[in-house]
């Protein structure tokens, strides 16, 4: 499976729409496109200037302005990037595109030579993705008032990982992010990732326990419900299709409030689930009573009433199981609300409670340096990039597309996605 979070993984093409009523008071970074992202190369530059990769393009402590920088760095292909990745991934630890020391790989969508792309990141980065995060929360209340007050039955999974010859992890962003210690000592007041899962049984890597734990969490807790949500709209269709294979069992478990040890043999899932798990009776026999009809149609609201959204990314390729979750949620708005991928966080959907097909995202410009190629790139030069031909982010114009090029905190310069985006409008100056 691709692992990038939002855009890539699904080919789709997000639009970035303009502010409307209701849309967030943004802060000076959306009003300040540009001068935020001069602070934000500023930076880059830095702590990364004396990289053996900067200064093979000509760049050293004395040159390291904006002009300086999009004049001597090329934009870069995977392709091109790959011997440096592949020297850190061997065990260099030189400064080779970064200065920070690589913490780890995260894999990308696509491979080169067979094998899945390795994307650098430092320890820092972690935190300001966790920026982005953060903003969440805010964004969802102003759409879906008291929001907060309630948990999320989210059905989150890790996936198998993989260390490289020098001894550096290499795994899907999303994984990276549930082992960090920063998402497993969150904090009770960070009210999104308040979450009716147990963490040792998103952590599980059988995914036949990991999704029983939770989903049995999820009914334990039904009334405490206001959002249900997976990364993509087929993860929520699969925990769906779980519960019709599994009710029986499940219902016997929380009639007994204890665990079969037939299903679930993790101890730690077991004992965490036993933290939430209580013999009831009448939950039981809700659960055999809605499942056993045979009727699915609005299912989620039948047995997490209070659910307010569904929280899951429909763009893309999800959008053809909008029907469906419309089907089993009895028509729940639903929310697709981050682009990201695992080079780069990039921005929200400030608008979460849009239909599907006007899903956009407005770019926020203090996560990276971001500039843009306008498509059609002309092939005629044989896929070489002319550096001159990008434009700025705060120079995009409504209306058009671009493909993406970004440079990171983490080493990444001048580097081509491979999204391409349509601008529709700015939240501010932010497009």
């Amino acid at each position: 499976m691709r692992q990038r979070l939002l855009v890539r993984w699904l080919g789709a093409r997000p639009r970035l729409r303009r502010q409307e009523s209701g849309t967030p008071r943004s802060c000076s970074s959306s009003r300040n496109v540009d001068s935020v992202q001069e602070r934000v190369l500023a930076e880059i530059l830095g702590r990364n200037v004396d990289t053996e990769y900067l200064r093979n393009c000509g760049l050293d402590g004395g040159t390291a302005d904006r002009a300086t920088f999009r004049a001597k760095v090329p934009v870069a292909s995977y392709d091109a990037l790959h011997p440096y990745i592949q020297r850190i991934a061997n065990g260099d630890r030189s400064p080779i595109l970064s200065t920070h020391p690589v913490s780890e790989f995260l894999t990308s969508s696509g491979t080169s030579g067979g094998e899945p792309k390795l994307m650098p990141t430092v320890e820092d980065e972690l935190h300001r993705r966790q920026l982005l995060y953060s903003l969440l929360m805010p964004v969802m209340n102003l759409y879906f008032p008291g929001l907060d007050s309630g948990k999320g039955l989210y059905f989150l999974f890790v996936k198998p990982e993989t260390k490289t010859p020098g001894g550096l992890t290499a795994r899907p962003v999303l994984t990276s992010y549930y082992k960090s210690e920063l998402f497993k000592n969150r904090p009770s007041c960070d009210t999104y990732h308040n979450y009716t899962s147990p963490t040792a049984a998103i952590l599980c890597a059988d995914a036949f326990q990991s999704m029983y734990a939770q989903m049995v969490c999820g009914l334990c807790q039904r009334h405490d419900v206001l959002r249900l949500g997976a990364v993509f709209a087929s993860g929520l269709l699969r925990a769906i299709r779980f519960l019709q294979l599994n009710w029986e069992q499940l219902a016997a478990d929380i009639e007994t409030g204890v665990l079969s040890p037939r299903v679930v043999t993790d101890a730690s899932v077991r004992e965490a689930v036993a933290a939430i798990l209580r013999p009831d009776a009448d939950l039981a026999q809700f659960v055999r009573d809605e499942c056993c009809k045979g009727d699915w149609a609005g299912i989620v609201t039948r047995i997490w009433p209070n659910t307010k959204c569904l929280d899951v990314i429909v763009t893309g390729a999800m959008a053809q199981y909008v029907p469906a979750l419309r089907h089993y949620s009895g028509g729940l708005p639903m929310a697709c609300t981050m682009y990201a991928s695992s080079e780069c966080y990039f921005g929200l959907n400030l608008r979460p409670r849009c239909d599907p097909s006007e899903v956009a995202y407005t770019i926020m410009p203090n996560m990276g340096y971001f500039e843009f190629l306008p498509v059609p790139v002309d092939e005629a030069t044989g896929g070489v990039v002319d550096a001159g031909n990008l434009v700025d982010l705060a120079r995009v114009e409504a209306g058009r597309e671009y493909e993406l090029v970004i440079t990171t905190y983490s080493g990444l310069n001048r580097y081509r996605v491979g999204d391409v985006l349509r601008v529709t409008g700015f939240h501010n100056a932010a497009p």
